[in-house]
C-alpha cells in the first residue's frame, strides 16, 4: 500500500520550457514505436524543420519546436507513426507553400488527411470572423467524426499552444483563452481525457482571469500548509482501516484543479473558506468488488453525507468515466470527496479515448469506451447534415457539450444518459428521430407530465407518440441538447420551405391573373431561363422567396412572361388569395389584431416571414399602406380548417365563483379556454378578467359573448385586440 504525498497545484501555469531535442525524443519514442515507423516520423520532421526554415513563434523559438512538442505530448499517449507524422507536419499547409497532395505523395494519403482536418481554412475568405471560426470547427469535427485521431492532434495542438500563450498579444491571448475554455476543454472532456481537461481549464482561467488566478493560488498554497495535519492523518486512517479489512489499495491525496475550485466558488456564491472540498483521495483497488467493499469500509470509518454518493461503475458517464464516489465527514467535521476505481477505470479517466493507443488491452471497458465515441462523432455528423450552416453547427456543438448527466431509464429498463436540464423530448429524439417527431405526451414515473418536465436521475420515460403529430416549434424554447435543437430546426425548415412553395405558388398564380394567364401558360424554358438568371437552385426555391416576400409575386410574373409578348396588367387585380388557417409557418396571424373568420382583412407580405393577415382597421397594417406591392387582397376559406385564438375582456363583480361560471359558459359553447388572467383583488366591487378563447368563425365568437352577458355578475364584456 503506497500513499503518496498531496501533489502541488500549480501557482502559475507550467512554463512553456523549450521542448527536448529531436534525437533525445526520437530515442524515447523508440521504445514504442517500430524502426521503420521511426524512420518515416524522422522525415517528416525534416520535412517539417525544411518547409517551416525562417519561421519563428512569437517567443521567439524556431517555429519547428511547435509541431515536436505536439508530437510529443501524442507520443506520450503512444499514438501511432501516422499520428505523430501527421503533428509534425500540421502546420505546414497552412503556413507554407506545401499542399496537400504533396504529403499524400512523401507520407501517404492517410497522413495527408489528418494534416487536411487539422489544417484551418484561412486561405477562404469569410465575412466574419465568427463564421471563419465555426466553418473551422465544422470541418474539424467532421474529419474528427471520420478519425478520432484529428481531434487528438489538434487538442494536442492546442494544449502547447496554451502553455505558451504568454508570449501572444492580450487581445488575441484572451480570445484564445476563451475558445479554449468554451470549446476545446469541453470537447477533452467529451473524449474523457481529464488530465488535458483540467490543464486546459486552469491555463485558460489563468489568462482570463490573470488576477482572481493569482489570489485563488495562493489561498491554495496558503490551504495547503494549514490542512497538512489534517490530510495527513485522514489518509493515515483510510489506509489502516483497508488494511484491517485486507483491501489491497494504493490511497493518493489529490487536490482540485484551480478553475474547479473557482466554477464552485462563483456558482454557489462562496468564499474560499466555504469550499471545503479543494483536497480529497483517490483509491485505487484491484478490481471492481474490491470497489464497493472499500466504500463499505470507508462508510464504516467515517459517516457518508446523505445525497453525496454516485456510482459511475454501474452506469458509466458518457465519456466511459468510471468511480465511486463519495463525501464523508471528516475528523475535525468538514467533508471529504472520496473516488475509488480500478487500475483500468484509473487510466481511462486520465486518458480517455487515448486509452486505447495506451494501453492496447481487450478490456471490455475499452470497447464500450470506443462505442460510445463513435457513436457521439456520428451524432455529429448527423447534426451537420441537419443544421443549415457552420453557425449553427456550432452552436448545436456548445449545447451539447453538458458537463453534467442524469440518467434515465426506458420501459424495458434501458439506460440512457442526457445533459443535466434535458426535458422529455430531449429523451424522446435520443431514443430515435421518428420518436421526436411524433411525441404528444409522456409518463415519467407511470404519471402524465407536461413533455417540457426536466428529467431526474432514475426516472423511468414512456414516450407516447401519434401518427399526425409534428414538432412544435416552442419546444426550441426549453430542449437542452444539440440533437433534438437540430432536428426540430430541420423538420421545421422543411416544413417551412414546403409551405412557402405552396402560398408562392398562389401568389404567382393571383399576379400572372392580372396579366390574363395562367400557371399552366408557363413552359418550362420559361422557368429554365429565370432560374439560371436568378442563380437560384430550383423552380421551388424561386417560389418560397415569393412565398416570403423576398421575391414580389409581380415582378416574378414579368420575368416569366418576358419571353413572350408585351403584356399590360389589368388596372385592378383578379381574384383574391384565400386564407385557409391550415398553411402553416408560410401564413401566420398579426397577434397585434387577432383577425378570425368573418373579419375584413388583408394580408401583407413581410420579407422572410411570409404572408401576415391583419384585420383592414389595424393600424400595424394602415402603415404598410405605403408600399402597396406588399399589400394583397385576402379572403377567408368557405369552410376554415383550425381554431383561432381571440382575446376577451370582462369586468365582472367582485364575488366568489364568478371565475368558475364564466369557464363553464365558454366550454359549454363549445369553445377551449387558451389563457386566462385575473387582475389582483384590491378590495373593488370590480374585477377585470382577460381570456384567450379558440373559435371557429365571428358567429361562434358572437355566440359566446352573448351567452356571457346572461351571467348576472358580468358587468362589461369586449373583444380584446393586441
Amino acid at each position: 500500500m503506497t500513499s503518496p504525498a498531496i501533489p502541488a497545484s500549480p501557482a502559475a501555469p507550467p512554463p512553456a520550457g523549450t521542448t527536448a531535442p529531436a534525437p533525445a525524443l526520437f530515442k524515447e519514442w523508440s521504445g514504442y514505436l517500430k524502426p521503420e515507423d521511426l524512420s518515416q516520423i524522422q522525415a517528416a520532421y525534416h520535412f517539417s524543420e525544411s518547409a517551416h526554415q525562417g519561421q519563428f513563434r512569437k517567443s521567439g523559438e524556431p517555429y519547428i519546436a511547435h509541431p515536436l512538442a505536439v508530437a510529443n505530448i501524442l507520443a506520450q499517449w503512444h499514438l501511432d507513426s501516422q499520428a505523430l507524422t501527421a503533428a509534425l507536419l500540421h502546420d505546414v499547409v497552412e503556413d507554407t507553400e506545401v499542399t496537400k497532395s504533396q504529403i499524400a505523395e512523401q507520407f501517404g494519403r492517410p497522413v495527408a488527411e489528418l494534416v487536411d482536418g487539422v489544417s484551418k481554412l484561412d486561405r477562404i475568405q469569410f465575412d466574419t470572423q465568427e463564421h471563419a471560426q465555426a466553418e473551422n470547427f465544422r470541418k474539424m469535427l467532421l474529419a474528427m467524426a471520420r478519425d478520432v485521431r484529428v481531434m487528438l492532434i489538434k487538442l494536442a495542438d492546442r494544449l502547447h499552444n496554451m502553455r505558451t500563450l504568454d508570449a501572444v498579444h492580450p487581445e488575441k491571448r484572451q480570445r484564445i483563452a476563451r475558445e479554449t475554455l468554451e470549446i476545446y476543454a469541453p470537447i477533452a472532456n467529451r473524449l474523457g481525457l481529464n488530465s488535458i481537461y483540467q490543464e486546459m481549464e486552469d491555463l485558460s482561467f489563468h489568462h482570463l482571469f490573470p488576477d482572481r488566478y493569482r489570489v485563488l493560488a495562493k489561498a491554495v498554497r496558503t490551504a495547503r500548509g494549514n490542512r497538512r495535519e489534517v490530510v495527513g492523518k485522514v489518509l493515515e486512517s483510510i489506509e489502516r482501516r483497508l488494511g484491517e479489512f485486507k483491501v489491497e489499495s494504493q490511497v493518493q491525496g489529490r487536490e482540485k484543479h484551480l478553475h474547479s475550485v473557482y466554477r464552485k466558488m462563483r456558482e454557489k456564491h462562496l468564499s474560499f473558506a466555504q469550499v471545503h472540498d479543494v483536497f480529497g483521495f483517490r483509491i485505487i483497488v484491484k478490481d471492481m468488488p474490491a470497489c464497493y467493499v472499500a466504500l463499505g469500509v470507508l462508510h464504516g470509518l467515517y459517516k457518508p453525507i446523505p445525497g453525496k454518493f454516485k456510482d459511475y461503475i454501474a452506469i458509466p458517464k458518457a465519456n466511459g468515466y468510471q468511480s465511486l464516489h463519495t463525501t464523508l465527514f471528516g475528523p475535525f467535521g468538514s467533508p471529504i470527496e472520496i473516488q475509488i476505481r480500478t487500475a483500468d477505470m484509473h487510466r481511462i479517466a486520465e486518458a480517455g479515448v487515448a486509452s486505447h493507443w495506451l494501453y492496447k488491452s481487450t478490456d471490455t471497458s475499452l470497447s464500450e469506451l470506443q462505442q460510445k465515441t463513435h457513436q457521439w462523432l456520428q451524432s455529429l455528423l448527423e447534426m451537420q447534415s441537419e443544421s443549415g450552416d457552420s453557425v449553427e453547427f456550432l452552436e448545436h456543438l456548445k449545447v451539447d457539450l453538458f458537463p453534467d448527466e442524469v440518467y434515465v431509464f426506458t420501459p424495458k429498463g434501458k439506460i440512457m444518459s442526457l445533459p443535466r436540464g434535458a426535458t422529455a423530448v430531449d429523451f424522446a429524439y435520443a431514443v430515435h428521430t421518428d420518436i421526436g417527431n411524433r411525441c404528444v405526451a409522456v409518463k415519467i414515473n407511470q404519471e402524465l407530465m407536461p413533455l417540457r418536465t426536466e428529467l431526474r436521475n432514475g426516472d423511468r420515460v414512456e414516450i407516447i407518440t401519434a401518427s399526425h403529430a409534428k414538432p412544435n416549434p416552442l419546444w426550441l424554447n426549453f430542449v437542452a441538447t444539440a440533437k433534438a435543437r437540430a432536428h426540430i430546426r430541420h423538420f421545421l425548415k422543411t416544413m417551412h420551405f414546403s409551405e412557402s412553395v405552396q402560398l408562392g405558388g398562389r401568389l404567382l398564380q393571383q399576379a400572372l391573373a392580372n396579366f390574363r394567364k395562367t400557371p399552366a401558360d408557363i413552359h418550362d424554358p420559361q422557368w429554365d431561363k429565370l432560374v439560371r438568371d436568378s442563380n437560384a437552385r430550383s423552380r421551388d426555391e424561386i417560389l418560397s422567396d415569393v412565398g416570403l416576400g423576398k421575391r414580389l409575386a409581380v415582378v416574378v410574373a414579368h420575368q416569366l412572361l418576358a419571353l413572350g409578348e408585351p403584356l399590360q396588367p389589368e388596372s385592378r387585380p383578379s381574384g383574391a388569395v384565400v386564407v385557409r388557417g391550415s398553411e402553416g409557418l408560410a401564413v401566420q396571424f398579426a397577434r397585434c389584431c387577432g383577425p378570425i373568420p368573418g373579419d375584413p382583412i388583408i394580408g401583407i407580405i413581410n420579407k422572410g416571414q411570409g404572408m401576415v393577415i391583419h384585420t383592414h382597421d389595424c393600424p400595424v397594417a394602415a402603415k404598410s399602406h405605403r408600399d402597396p406591392e406588399r399589400v394583397l387582397d385576402v379572403q377567408w376559406d368557405a369552410n376554415p380548417t383550425k381554431l383561432f385564438d381571440v382575446g376577451i375582456r370582462l369586468v365582472v363583480a367582485n364575488q366568489r365563483g364568478v371565475l368558475a361560471k364564466v369557464a363553464a359558459e365558454i366550454a359549454a359553447a363549445e369553445s377551449n379556454i387558451q389563457n386566462v388572467a385575473v387582475d389582483p383583488d384590491d378590495g373593488g366591487t370590480y374585477t377585470v378578467m382577460r381570456f384567450t378563447v379558440q373559435v371557429q368563425n365571428r358567429m361562434h365568437l358572437a355566440r359566446i359573448v352573448r351567452d356571457l352577458r346572461k351571467i348576472p355578475e358580468v358587468v362589461r364584456i369586449g373583444r380584446n385586440k393586441g
